[in-house]
């Protein structure tokens, strides 16, 4: 049976990735982005598939389609992009959720959320597991996303108490590959950008800072299981990669994969930046039988070598 499939937000990084895999599984895949920070680009060569279609759509406002499966990915991911507009993130976030919940309501469609570790804030535990509550600023900096993705977390949980709709959440932890934006102001773009461009390598804080990075085929196959799993199983799962690494780390780890001359400087640290994120995937492991595969040397690779066919 061919699945008919809506991803919103299939434009971006992640959603393109997910919108391509969907498709080699032989499904039919409607992919709805605004791009906001999605890019044509991404999905230009899916377009002659003739089981993929293409809508400019922003999720704000209400969409009726008849599908089987919903990825409600639409949401700007990083820093540089949701804090540029906090309004529209947020709306992103808790009506980009109602809308779609209340679409798979009505069409009795399954339906993820796209979560983040962000849900948990700066942590006061280490490392961080579904049932930690977090620790986070409302009204910080980053709270529009944060707090944007817990709204939709809990309409998610809502609609599934209230009106039996099948959901999956996800709790997405920092994940690199190619197709990411290479301005969108992420560790792992920003460092590969400066290596290759031979500019100085910006350090926030000491960089002792820890984050955990996973491949984004190992992302999409977790998402994909997770998605597969049966309805009495509804998440919040965390899917990340658990091998944790300073940010410095990292640094010299790109500085050496590129061959760069680039040398490390050091700025202040951004307001409510955490400094541990690590997922703890007991429950990936049991729930969906899924770990990440691909480690940071490699996936860097491939990451460098798509970095280097964008970068003039």
């Amino acid at each position: 049976m061919r699945k008919k499939i809506l991803v919103t937000g299939g434009a971006g990084f992640l959603g393109s990735h997910l919108c391509e895999r969907l498709l080699n599984e032989g499904n039919e895949v409607v992919c709805l982005d605004n791009y906001f920070t999605g890019q044509k680009s991404n999905v230009v060569h899916l377009l002659d598939n003739p089981y993929f279609e293409l809508v400019r759509h922003d999720v704000t406002m209400p969409f009726y389609i008849e599908v089987d499966e919903i990825y409600n990915l639409a949401c700007p991911a990083s820093p540089i992009h949701y804090q540029f507009n906090p309004i529209k993130t947020v709306k992103t976030s808790v009506m980009g959720a109602i809308n779609m919940l209340g679409l798979a309501k009505r069409i009795k469609a399954k339906i993820l959320q796209a979560s983040t570790s962000e849900v948990y804030g700066d942590p006061q535990i280490h490392p961080q597991t579904e049932s930690y509550w977090g620790h986070v600023n409302p009204i910080g900096e980053r709270a529009c996303y944060d707090e944007g993705k817990r709204a939709a977390e809990t309409l998610f949980v809502n609609y599934h108490k209230q009106n039996n709709v099948r959901i999956k959440i996800m709790r997405i932890f920092n994940t690199y590959g190619p197709r990411m934006h290479p301005n969108d102001g992420r560790v792992v773009s920003n460092f590969i950008v400066q290596a290759l461009k031979g500019e100085e390598i910006t350090l926030y804080g000491d960089g002792q800072q820890s984050r955990s990075f996973c491949y984004y085929s190992d992302l999409i196959d977790g998402m994909i299981r997770l998605m597969n799993t049966g309805d009495e199983f509804t998440g919040p799962v965390n899917v990340g990669n658990p091998n944790e690494f300073t940010i410095r780390e990292l640094a010299e780890k790109v500085i050496h994969l590129t061959g760069s001359k680039s040398k490390i400087i050091t700025r202040p640290l951004p307001s409510d930046d955490p400094l541990q994120r690590q997922p703890d995937i007991t429950l990936a492991r049991q729930k969906l039988n899924w770990e990440p595969k691909i480690q940071l040397d490699e996936g860097l690779k491939h990451t460098i070598e798509y970095f280097k066919t964008i970068i003039k």
